[in-house]
């Protein structure tokens, strides 16, 4: 008896309930209420509650949205998914990139599927990240009309959500304020109007992304009201709008058709809701030789575009950087601070800048 005795004093009685919360939700496998655990263990409530709040505030457990806790690690690192937009897109190139730096950097495991900028490949992609049982997942989707399916797989799994661009339900929000930097491109382009053609214009279109939704077609929104702006006597009637899906050759083929029913001569402002858009409708407008009675702005500074924006006599005179390259760092702590419960913003802005063949010159000196 002396032996059991003196074994027994080297034990912590605190220590070793804890591990048998941290065991019964490692077996359960799902989300589990404190009243769950307290009735699975038969540990008072009280020392329960501190256990699940210390595991949650350690990492080691994740409190769901509806309360419930889930075993995050124990003792494998933190498991997050990312689904990018297309891996054929330049700025979805850059995002993935950085994220998976600062993943690596973090010590976090990164799972990367491709959405194929489809709507079927992202709702599949989702249910993998669940059967891969992620922690959490980095959704970089575009179309929104499918954004609440897709969120509906995330929250019936318990798992958080952070939406990249594109606002999903019940997720965290990250990336640019969209009305912001399509005001700042109006901006350049009205001030690019009154210094190179003394304010006359005629006509202002807006090349857009219908199927990321309003969040995204604000860009074109906030241009219009950029250059309303500073060029307040320009009609109403003069400015238009094509859909260019946010990529290259529906934009071309759109500001293709658009220009064979318009006359030459015409002094035409565009703001395009991506960068490739934006080289869409150069093609077009080099192919019809019309360059000199255009500028074009783009967003996401993709290298090419950077290459058009330094060349003499390109119509593209600028772009809005959304700094592709802070997006990973800011993601994963972002992620990290979620996973362990911890409340984060609803909307996470991105910085932003405007870039010109001026301003890389300064930078360049």
């Amino acid at each position: 008896m002396a032996t059991t005795k003196i074994k027994r004093l080297y034990l912590i009685p605190i220590l070793s309930k804890a591990l048998d919360v941290l065991e019964m939700l490692e077996e359960h496998n799902a989300p589990m209420t404190l009243e769950d655990v307290f009735q699975r263990t038969r540990i008072s409530k009280t020392s329960v509650y501190r256990i699940l709040k210390t595991l949650v505030h350690r990492g080691y457990v994740a409190q769901t949205e509806s309360g419930g806790y889930r075993l995050v690690s124990r003792p494998r690192r933190l498991r997050f998914g990312l689904a990018v937009q297309s891996a054929d897109l330049p700025f979805s190139q850059q995002v993935a990139q950085s994220v998976d730096a600062a993943a690596a950097s973090a010590g976090v495991e990164l799972i990367t599927l491709d959405n194929h900028f489809d709507a079927e490949t992202a709702i599949r992609n989702a249910e993998r990240f669940v059967a891969e049982r992620v922690d959490l997942v980095l959704e970089f989707q575009a179309e929104e009309h499918i954004a609440p399916h897709v969120a509906h797989i995330f929250k019936n799994a318990g798992v958080p959500l952070i939406a990249i661009d594109v606002p999903h339900p019940n997720a965290t929000y990250f990336g640019v304020d969209n009305f912001e930097v399509g005001y700042e491109a109006g901006l350049l382009l009205a001030q690019f109007a009154r210094r190179k053609w003394k304010g006359k214009t005629d006509l202002v279109v807006g090349v857009g992304f219908a199927e990321a939704g309003s969040f995204v077609q604000s860009r074109i929104a906030g241009a219009f009201e950029g250059i309303r702006s500073l060029l307040p006597k320009l009609p109403g009637e003069s400015m238009i709008q094509l859909e260019g899906r946010g990529t290259r050759k529906p934009s071309q083929q759109a500001m293709a058709q658009f220009l064979a029913k318009r006359r030459r001569g015409e002094r035409i402002l565009v703001a395009a809701a991506t960068d490739s858009s934006a080289l869409g409708v150069l093609d077009a407008v080099r192919a019809a030789g019309r360059e000199n009675d255009f500028a074009i702005v783009g967003q996401d500074c993709i290298p090419e575009m950077l290459e058009e924006i330094q060349a003499a006599r390109s119509a593209i005179i600028g772009s809005i950087s959304h700094e592709a390259e802070s997006y990973g760092p800011r993601l994963i702590q972002l992620g990290i601070t979620l996973v362990r419960g911890n409340a984060v913003p609803p909307y996470n802005y991105v910085r932003h800048r405007v870039v010109t063949a001026e301003t890389l010159r300064s930078e360049h000196a």
